[in-house]
């Protein structure tokens, strides 16, 4: 198919996920004087953090430079899991595994699949209505040789993180997918996936109704210490705050430069496509798995909540593209997974930040006084309410103990990194070189 025409009739560049979606509504008032807590950033983290810190009877406030919901939380690919990508190299390994204590990496996969119980139980108390399926997760395998990692990680995923996990031969994955393309792969059965839009827009009226005030549209500028307590300057206002939260992730600006070092901002793209002729989605997705690849260079699928149209993601690009070359690119790569889906053409396609620490492990911490949550590494919907709801349960308890194992007191840096990640593009190009050398040696 031509580049031109794998573009649908009104082709948009906007997330799929926002289309029937309605925003959630910020009703226009001024801001407070002061407040107990000021979280920056309506992302999951800073709404889950305001959710439990209203539930606990804190005043809090939640503001956002672009409208609530704007960034990652509403573009990512939805899959969920509990466990199985922390501590997870570009290259298939585990960073964890190689460079901390057993008990350490056992700790971490403990907490990952208590976030995922804590998820599955905040969607239930407050009947969020956002897709939410066990389907499981698969992970294929790009080459024969990952075998073998999965092999040896599949006893702590199991023991540690209840993750449910096991082996898939070649020969079965055609039972789970409806393609060749894969040495075999990983089944995680603790694992699925739901729309990330409808997803916050329920935390979001869920915090509302606790008590939480969120605003988007109000771009933080500056954040000042005075006696007791922090100042916080917005083009609408200036609001005291007893303590400060900093929830942008793959977004953090210049705001705060030392926190800005702390995460690498990678995009990572998406499309959607129409409607499947009736029998091809059952075909390609017989099982409704969330699929994700051992590759470096990740792509990542699974059905839309109705089950009718395919959405394809991962890294098209590491140089910066508009949507349509990004979107040609991924229709490419969805089309040598899937050779019946030549014919069917793209109704959205988008992009988003993921931040993707230089430990491969999620954090909160402290830098000042300042609290923040850092480094989804693409286990967002998961680990983002985690490390919100994490941040709150600090505030609350008021003690200097660790709430959990991502609360390590501070994320690490690197001291040639100054938060303008220029060399991204060198490295994803380097990584994608090195996926299709290892493809083509298998």
């Amino acid at each position: 198919m031509a580049s031109d025409a794998v573009f649908a009739e009104g082709f948009r560049t906007t997330p799929w996920w926002w289309d029937g979606f309605t925003p959630p509504e910020d009703p226009p008032a001024e801001l407070p004087q002061a407040v107990d807590v000021l979280v920056v950033g309506a992302g999951y983290a800073g709404v889950h953090c305001a959710l439990t810190l209203a539930e606990h009877g804190r005043d809090v406030l939640v503001l956002d430079a672009e409208r609530l919901g704007w960034g990652a939380s509403s573009r990512s690919g939805g899959q969920v899991t509990g466990g199985a990508n922390v501590g997870k190299t570009p290259g298939g390994g585990n960073a964890i595994a190689r460079s901390a204590a057993v008990e350490r990496r056992h700790a971490l996969l403990r907490d990952a699949a208590a976030a995922m119980r804590h998820l599955e139980a905040t969607i239930e108390r407050h009947q969020i209505r956002c897709g939410w399926r066990l389907s499981g997760r698969l992970t294929a395998l790009w080459t024969p040789a990952h075998r073998k990692s999965w092999e040896a990680r599949l006893d702590d995923l199991n023991t540690h993180a209840g993750a449910e996990a096991s082996m898939i031969s070649r020969e079965a994955m055609r039972a789970e997918i409806g393609s060749d393309f894969y040495a075999g792969g990983v089944l995680i059965r603790r694992g699925g996936h739901l729309q990330p839009a409808e997803l916050f827009g329920g935390l979001l009226a869920a915090a509302r109704a606790a008590g939480a005030r969120a605003h988007g549209m109000t771009p933080v500028q500056a954040i000042e210490r005075v006696p007791g307590g922090w100042q916080v300057r917005t083009p609408r206002g200036t609001v005291r705050a007893d303590q400060v939260v900093i929830a942008t992730n793959g977004y953090t600006g210049p705001l705060i430069p030392a926190l800005r070092r702390r995460a690498l901002p990678v995009t990572t793209h998406m499309i959607a496509t129409e409607a499947l002729p009736a029998g091809l989605a059952q075909r390609i997705m017989p099982r409704d798995r969330a699929v994700s690849e051992t590759r470096r260079v990740v792509n990542h699928y699974r059905l839309s909540p109705d089950g009718t149209r395919l959405l394809f993601g991962g890294r098209a690009r590491f140089f910066p593209a508009e949507e349509r070359v990004t979107a040609a690119i991924l229709h490419r790569l969805m089309t040598e997974r899937f050779p019946e889906l030549a014919g069917v053409r793209i109704t959205n396609s988008w992009g988003g930040k993921v931040a993707v620490s230089f430990d491969y492990v999620p954090h909160i911490g402290q830098h000042d006084g300042i609290h923040y949550a850092m480094g989804c590494n693409g286990s967002g919907i998961v680990m983002m309410n985690w490390l919100g709801h994490g941040i709150a349960r600090k505030i609350i308890e008021g003690g200097s103990a660790p709430v959990n194992a991502f609360d390590t007191g501070g994320a690490p840096t690197h001291p040639l990194y100054h938060g303008v990640p220029w060399f991204i593009p060198v490295v994803g190009t380097y990584y994608q070189v090195r996926d299709w050398a290892d493809r083509r040696r298998a």
